[in-house]
């Protein structure tokens, strides 16, 4: 594809994050690509997507430096444009970032020169019963130390009025939407629907209901299921509740998720991608479903979710499967597959995978 600017986002506290910025910005000044620096945090205040990518020229790829919570801010921005996002790795356990530092430039050539495959990865997006806000006052209790906060989230002007069906908001997440407590000594109370039926009411510390690529993050850490990213559904998981049930459940993509805060309940926070974006009271609800539109994630060749998995988890071997002193053989096997398995997703074989220099 033909590329006509990039927009960067970097993470400015890591130095190598700062220095693999100055090779994006070489590469581009020597194609006559434009470029621009988004910065998130602009001016003492946060902005909205849309605001971000006008002020950097409404760029066609999002480059971002850092791990991935620097990603998710870039994916934030390429959902709303419906631009390609290409993640360096600066991070330490992450999923979604895609390119060592040192090969940034490499990459950028195969962008350029179109050797990429485009991973379409699953959005979640909002209706609520109302405007989604943060009051001022938990604004200032809420000093992350990382800024100020995000907007409150605009409405889809486009989407019907809606009646009983809420709210239209403008907000998309790549890895999860959660309801969780305000209060320390006090649960949150919530009742959860899939597809328009009660599933059951929950106290619990927070609620979450997360995307494939999301199994990986906070729903992963809470006791959820690890789902390809390549898959596509809603997953639903209760953070330490108090219930028997207490599993998550794996929707299907047009099965959408509600959670209601019961009148007995305290007051719940909405986080969406881990960015607190409003607070709801007894009587509020959000209905969380698969947006229409997918992320754009740049991949230079078949993602091996897996051996990340292995190897970002430490997953160890049983004692008692390598007793016989043999290691499971390796994956994939040395010969192309045979017919009936070609039409299957496996790892490249070996020295087949691409390379960037």
């Amino acid at each position: 594809m033909t590329v006509n600017r990039v927009g960067l986002v970097v993470h400015g506290g890591r130095a190598e994050a700062v220095a693999a910025a100055r090779e994006v910005r070489a590469w581009c000044a020597g194609r006559g690509v434009g470029c621009a620096d988004i910065d998130v945090w602009r001016a003492g205040a946060r902005h909205s997507a849309r605001e971000e990518l006008d002020s950097a020229g409404d760029p066609d790829l999002i480059v971002t430096l850092g791990g991935d919570g620097t990603f998710l801010r870039g994916a934030r921005l390429a959902a709303e444009n419906d631009a390609l996002v290409l993640g360096v790795d600066l991070g330490r356990v992450g999923f979604l970032t895609e390119v060592p530092a040192p090969a940034v430039r490499a990459a950028l050539d195969a962008v350029q020169e179109d050797r990429i495959h485009v991973e379409h990865r699953m959005l979640l997006t909002l209706r609520a019963s109302c405007r989604l806000e943060v009051p001022a006052h938990m604004e200032a209790l809420l000093s992350y130390g990382r800024g100020p906060l995000l907007p409150p989230p605009p409405v889809r002007t486009e989407c019907e009025a809606g009646g009983d069906w809420g709210v239209a908001l403008d907000v998309t997440a790549l890895n999860d939407v959660v309801l969780e407590k305000l209060s320390r000594d006090r649960q949150v109370s919530v009742g959860v629907y899939l597809a328009g039926r009660l599933l059951a009411s929950y106290s619990a510390d927070a609620l979450l209901v997360a995307t494939p690529t999301g199994s990986t993050a906070y729903s992963f850490a809470a006791g959820g299921p690890v789902v390809s990213p390549r898959a596509e559904g809603l997953i639903f998981t209760p953070v330490a509740p108090h219930m028997v049930f207490n599993r998550s459940v794996v929707a299907a993509p047009d099965e959408p998720v509600a959670l209601r805060v019961l009148q007995g309940s305290g007051r719940a926070a909405v986080s969406i991608d881990g960015q607190l974006r409003g607070v709801l009271g007894p009587g509020d609800w959000i209905g969380v479903y698969a947006a229409p539109r997918r992320l754009k994630a740049v991949r230079l060749g078949p993602m091996d979710f897996y051996g990340r998995l292995r190897e970002r988890m430490n997953l160890t071997d049983a004692p008692a499967a390598l007793a016989d002193g043999e290691a499971a053989p390796l994956w994939p096997v040395t010969t192309p597959p045979p017919g009936d398995l070609a039409h299957l997703a496996l790892p490249p074989v070996p020295g087949d995978a691409p390379r960037l220099s």
